[in-house]
């Protein structure tokens, strides 16, 4: 059985941006919505507030160094006691479930 996760996220982090992907229903259809944010604490913070907004449940990242530790650590994901997933030092590519909204 294929599991479809209503409203989920993309994010792929650079060193100045991050590019965010909502999947997400739509008139029976589903759709994408992209946005570009900067990695800058405001830029994190509206981040943030927009998967909020979009009520995602579900966000998969990748990044490459260490340009994905602000968004897990301190802005994005704010509400850490709400994220599950292995070890920051292990979540590069790892799925991260949000708690509800």
């Amino acid at each position: 059985m294929d599991v479809i996760v209503e409203r989920c996220a993309g994010l792929d982090v650079h060193k100045k941006t991050v590019m965010a992907c909502v999947r997400k229903p739509k008139d029976g259809k589903r759709v994408s919505v992209r946005r570009e944010f900067s990695t800058f604490t405001h830029g994190l913070h509206q981040l943030r507030d927009w998967l909020a907004s979009e009520g995602v449940t579900q966000v998969a990242m990748e990044a490459t160094g260490i340009y994905w530790r602000p968004v897990v650590r301190h802005e994005a994901l704010s509400d850490r006691g709400r994220v599950k997933g292995p070890p920051l030092r292990d979540c590069r590519s790892s799925l991260l479930k949000l708690g509800a909204a």
